[in-house]
């Protein structure tokens, strides 16, 4: 058994500094495992893989190899969001309401779609205490967001809605489709394109999943800090249910089977990258319905987070504080610990990375991207 890292895939040579970068966080900030990929005007450019799946160093890191991705979700299930918007299924102006009549209650009967995807519809957490398991259960956790009143007024602050965004968003998918929303990207999506993400998991793909390596969190972190405060927004946000955010639960077959569409999307830098390079090149939107996506709704500090944010409908856009390449309109979404995917509609991108060594902090920049993401430029 060997514990040094090895690295295999394919990177162009001209892209030959984009791989060096990937390496070097190995030795910069201790990866244990990760994958990345950017595809350019639908070529591969740079699909690499390396170093080990668990913290024990026992199971090499795979070509097909997934993770648990967190957040980096979210921009997935803004794209299916937009493609029914697209369709004319889904009216960004209209009431939540209209699509989900039980969301009406406690005044958001006039709560605009496009509140959910831009974080402004005051729903980051629910006040009523849940029991644990709660997560896993769809209708439990779309009930208490339809009673739920918003923590402030709808459309007046962007409060990062961590968790409840994807039982928001998927609710609506499923309401319009008839379909969960792991179901619909995967029929709709993934499978006719080939890409490799699933947001529920089935148990035969287990032997395959990298094991989410969790960091200490940053004491000295604003976010933290509003913790000790128990009926803060943001202790609800995480800490309700009350098992959701337990250490290894993120690694558990209950965890993974689920659909929880804000958080545990499994996927890796190939799948990421493919989903981007294809909203870069029009394969999943037409030039009108990604521009609406990708169109500021607000840039502040974020009132859930206490950071600084720029964000679309759905999807982060790059920021000072918030690296994501040298594009002007670049788009995309960052997953807690490290994992992101961005797009470049204009020089057709499409970038995407995972790992399993969670960085910590709560903050929008990792370290590990700016290198990466600097070389892939210089190298076009």
């Amino acid at each position: 058994m060997t514990t040094t890292a090895n690295f295999a895939g394919k990177t162009d040579a001209k892209f030959r500094s984009v791989e060096d970068a990937f390496r070097e966080n190995f030795d910069r900030f201790g990866e244990v495992g990760a994958s990345l990929s950017v595809i350019i005007e639908d070529k591969p450019v740079v699909d690499i893989w390396g170093g080990f799946a668990d913290p024990g160093r026992t199971r090499p890191w795979e070509r097909d190899t997934i993770v648990n991705v967190w957040s980096t979700t979210k921009g997935i299930v803004a794209g299916c969001a937009h493609k029914l918007v697209e369709e004319g299924k889904i009216d960004l102006e209209a009431p939540v309401a209209k699509y989900w009549p039980e969301f009406a209650q406690n005044g958001k009967d006039k709560l605009p779609v496009k509140y959910l995807l831009s974080h402004q519809a005051g729903l980051a957490a629910i006040s009523e205490p849940l029991p644990p398991g709660s997560a896993y259960k769809w209708d439990v956790m779309t009930d208490a967001l339809a009673k739920q009143k918003p923590w402030w007024e709808p459309g007046t602050k962007t409060g990062y809605h961590a968790l409840t965004y994807g039982w928001l968003v998927g609710e609506v998918i499923r309401r319009v489709s008839g379909q969960t929303v792991g179901t619909y990207f995967r029929k709709e999506i993934a499978h006719p394109l080939g890409i490799d993400f699933q947001i529920g998991l089935p148990a035969s793909d287990d032997t395959r999943v990298a094991d989410i390596i969790p960091a200490d969190p940053d004491p000295n972190n604003w976010f933290f800090q509003q913790l000790s405060d128990p009926k803060s927004l943001q202790t609800a946000m995480i800490m309700n249910p009350p098992d959701l955010m337990m250490p290894g639960i993120v690694n558990t077959r209950e965890w993974r089977a689920a659909e929880i569409p804000a958080a545990n999307g499994h996927g890796n830098g190939r799948s990421v990258a493919q989903f981007y390079s294809a909203l870069a090149t029009g394969k999943i939107l037409g030039k009108q319905a990604l521009d609406r996506a990708i169109t500021e709704q607000y840039s502040g500090v974020d009132y859930a987070l206490g950071l600084p944010a720029r964000v679309g409908l759905g999807f982060i856009l790059p920021s000072d504080t918030y690296p994501m390449g040298a594009g002007k309109r670049n788009f995309g979404h960052s997953g807690a610990g490290g994992s992101i995917g961005f797009a470049d509609p204009d020089a057709h991108i499409g970038f995407g990375y995972a790992m399993n060594r969670m960085l910590p902090g709560v903050n929008l920049e990792d370290p590990r991207w700016k290198p990466m993401m600097d070389a892939v430029y210089a190298s076009l």
